[in-house]
């Protein structure tokens, strides 16, 4: 009988590798795979993919859902990340862009791409295993039967790699980078799975956040998007705007309006809707500061620095659109928090 796909189990933001002398251990260390995190159900009948933001991903990797069917041993459901390598054999790392153009509502796009750049699956937790269900187990548990279980099973399935050496995870953090993989996860060994829950800890190169687009406001010369407003839903439902992104290219901020063409509010009349933006006192007097409003139903991944109060101190970067993310998924708990210092103790 096939067990209903949970919401995933999330990671908090950490500054550095903890220690295995720290309260919350101790930890099993692994690599941050850059990917689609995904939920894998396969009862003997049917597979399916489930993403972090619920969405199914099923139809966009026919490649894995042949391969799940034909290699898994035993009805099961996984967890874990579906990543696209591209390069030559001792040159390989893991390619973004190709793994993205995968979400295309065209069957036969899907079909074409399955074949010129397939998808592998890096497990890396297994929460049910024929009809037992492990989640209530802890995760020393969890893995030892995700190892038994896939040991064997051949590409494009895998199991990640992990240590009890925190040196060692240190050394994957750098080293790993270069592969394309963009951090390490601590795992308490001893905690059970909590879905929707941040009970793991996540330490990135950069701190990022995933967020929703609002709104943007027009470029100065008149053409174009200058600015790209953006927001992170609150514990309350509320979605906040929490700062801006912008430094796009002349070519991009034109094709920009273009692409968010289909999310532009409109009235009646078919007339954009236009709010007015916060001015900050730094402004040019007379500068519209008018944006037009979108559906929020589009995410970005932005790099920051840090925070001062709800919102982005600077004005952050885009890093990349996120397809496999669902706008109610973005919210302040992803940020890292940023422990307090004394003002004197930096004077000093």
């Amino acid at each position: 009988m096939p067990h209903e796909i949970p919401a995933p189990m999330l990671a908090k933001s950490v500054p550095a590798v903890p220690a295995q002398d720290a309260a919350a251990g101790p930890f099993s260390y692994e690599p941050k795979w850059d990917g689609f995190r995904a939920l894998i159900s396969w009862y003997g009948e049917s597979v399916e993919i489930g993403s972090r933001g619920a969405k199914p991903l099923t139809r966009y990797f026919p490649e894995l859902v042949e391969a799940f069917a034909r290699l898994l041993p035993e009805p099961c459901l996984l967890d874990g990340e579906i990543v696209v390598p591209k390069g030559a054999p001792g040159a390989q790392r893991l390619d973004w862009e190709s793994l993205t153009q995968r979400i295309h509502p065209a069957a036969s796009r899907v079909s074409m791409l399955s074949e010129k750049t397939p998808a592998m699956f890096i497990a890396f937790d297994l929460l049910v295993r024929g009809e037992r269900d492990l989640q209530s187990e802890p995760f020393s548990v969890r893995r030892a039967e995700l190892v038994d279980l896939l040991t064997g099973v051949p590409h494009p399935v895998h199991v990640t790699r992990t240590t009890a050496d925190a040196a060692l995870a240190e050394r994957w953090l750098s080293e790993f980078e270069g592969a394309g993989l963009d951090g390490v996860i601590a795992k308490p060994l001893a905690q059970p799975y909590a879905p929707n829950k941040r009970t793991m800890f996540k330490i990135k190169h950069a701190r990022t956040a995933d967020v929703v687009a609002l709104g943007y406001r027009v470029h100065k010369s008149g053409q174009g998007v200058g600015s790209l407003l953006v927001g992170l839903y609150g514990e309350d439902g509320t979605l906040y705007p929490v700062g801006g992104v912008a430094a796009w290219s002349d070519k991009r901020r034109l094709e920009l309006v273009d692409e968010l063409d289909p999310l532009v509010v409109r009235d009646e009349d078919g007339n954009p809707v236009k709010g007015d933006g916060e001015k900050s006192r730094f402004s040019a007097a007379g500068r519209d500061s008018s944006f037009v409003h979108l559906r929020p139903e589009r995410v970005l991944e932005v790099r920051y620095d840090q925070l001062e109060g709800w919102r982005f101190r600077h004005t952050v970067q885009f890093d990349r659109w996120r397809p496999d993310r669902e706008p109610r998924s973005c919210t302040y708990e992803q940020l890292e928090a940023v422990s307090a210092y004394d003002l004197g103790d930096v004077l000093d």
